[in-house]
């Protein structure tokens, strides 16, 4: 399996290649060159594999024997489980009028990040291991990438890690979760600046070539293929829970409503139809709706800024993962990427052509949802099942009762849930509900905090520079 920019700019890698990099040289994101296609015998065989042997299945797909073997694959996933609460490790909730709430954060730090990311630390203990190599991880948080991703190798002495999280932006838990953790390989910034903000001075460190070879640099952001690759194992899970019978020709459809932030999941659910899963997938975004009007218009331009909403891992502006859909669209057609993304980047405005956006809105649906309509989901579903939701996770149940409430189809339908309610007491308290705190979160107050501020007068860029070349010659 090999891997390629969805630019053309660049030589193909394999896996490893591909999870030591962030964005791919020529500023693409990197893709597998051919997607597998998987026939009905197979997906009746896998339709009885648990989550976990889902994910293994999956990612021995797209990771050449060679570089893993099979029998060592299979151990790295269930080390990177093995911190889960639930046996099962997701856990699909079934409540009243059909909504299916397929919870994905059960891991330590109570988001779906934990999923993917838990898996990519130990891929890349694997490898720096074998290779006795040490790299330097760069992440933009908007919430949930930065504690995840510093769970998944904190301690670890051949990795130091650098996340930049927009200060005030994140909830208090998110934050707590990333400046409590006191390790030597750990170095947190608090960045007076929104989410697409602090994306700058990471892309500008990245596109440093000489630099970023010279430090080993990489991302764990969904910007890395390993975090879409896991992602996948979530719509096929959810599929199989959610399917009416495997036994009909042709499978039955299950809708799959996915909050949308970045872009990582839909992109996974793109992939995992692309190999042949019968699903429909909807994009459910907040009042930063690009990708909503990308969908409905074909218009993938910028609003004035980005606006707070009570969804706040979600505030992003530019979903870097539309690339990656619209190559998988445009029949990996590189070139056109390129034209495109280039044209983004000067104007941050693009009309996608006709062709392109048809072929968008043949594959997805979307919807947007405010912040009353947000509040509205979550008392909802609490009036009618005692469940609380979290803010993200209400946005795709708010597309659920909107079509149960226009009498549309009775197709079976999935909302996948990316954390959990515990994390986000204000929106919580905000909907008149009361927060339900497990002693892990309560503990998070009275511990001690470490971070670095960066002020809107300072060279972002630079100062990561610095911080990494010092740390670099400890």
């Amino acid at each position: 399996m090999e891997y390629i920019s969805t630019r053309g700019g660049t030589e193909a890698v394999d896996f490893e290649g591909a999870l030591f990099s962030g964005y791919a040289p020529d500023g693409g994101l990197f893709m597998p060159r051919c997607i597998p296609s998987l026939d009905g015998a197979t997906l009746q065989r896998w339709s009885r594999l648990s989550y976990t042997e889902l994910v293994k299945e999956l990612c021995s797909l797209f990771i050449a024997p060679e570089l893993v073997p099979r029998s060592t694959l299979n151990e790295l996933i269930d080390r990177a489980f093995s911190r889960f609460r639930h046996k099962d490790v997701v856990r699909l909730s079934r409540l009243k009028d059909g909504l299916n709430v397929l919870e994905l954060w059960h891991g330590v730090t109570y988001a779906f990040k934990d999923l993917s990311l838990s898996c990519m630390g130990q891929f890349l203990q694997y490898f720096l291991e074998k290779k006795q190599k040490h790299v330097t991880i760069l992440v933009g948080t908007s919430g949930d990438t930065g504690s995840s991703a510093i769970e998944s190798v904190r301690g670890q002495e051949n990795v130091d890690i650098f996340v930049l999280l927009p200060k005030g932006l994140c909830t208090q838990i998110q934050e707590l979760q990333m400046t409590t953790v006191i390790e030597d390989n750990v170095h947190i910034f608090s960045a007076h600046g929104n989410s697409d903000e602090i994306d700058e001075p990471i892309k500008e460190l990245f596109a440093d070539v000489d630099f970023a070879r010279k430090s080993n640099l990489m991302s764990l952001n969904s910007v890395n293929w390993s975090r879409i690759m896991v992602q996948i194992a979530h719509h096929f899970y959810a599929y199989f829970q959610c399917a009416s019978s495997l036994d009909t020709t042709p499978l039955p459809v299950v809708e799959i409503v996915v909050p949308t932030g970045g872009g990582g999941n839909i992109t996974a659910g793109c992939i995992a139809q692309k190999m042949g899963l019968p699903i429909r997938l909807v994009a459910a975004v907040n009042s930063n709706d690009i990708i909503h009007r990308t969908v409905q218009h074909g218009d993938f331009s910028l609003s004035e800024h980005v606006k707070a909403t009570l969804a706040s891992a979600m505030d992003i502006q530019e979903p870097y993962n539309v690339e990656r859909i619209l190559w998988l669209l445009s029949g990996s057609d590189s070139h056109l990427m390129k034209t495109l993304m280039e044209q983004f980047s000067v104007s941050k405005s693009l009309k996608l052509p006709e062709n392109l956006h048809r072929k968008l809105s043949e594959t997805l649906r979307s919807c947007s949802a405010s912040d009353e309509d947000i509040v509205r989901a979550m008392q909802r579903c609490w009036e009618e099942n005692h469940y609380l939701l979290c803010p993200h996770s209400a946005v795709a149940a708010h597309y659920h009762y909107s079509q149960l409430d226009s009498c549309a189809s009775s197709t079976p339908r999935c909302c996948l849930a990316p954390a959990s309610a515990a994390k986000f007491q204000d929106a919580v308290l905000r909907a008149g509900l009361v927060p339900q705190l497990p002693p892990e979160i309560t503990a998070l107050t009275a511990m001690e905090t470490r971070s670095t501020a960066l002020q809107r007068d300072e060279d972002w860029a630079q100062v990561l520079r610095d911080r990494i070349t010092a740390v670099a010659q400890r």
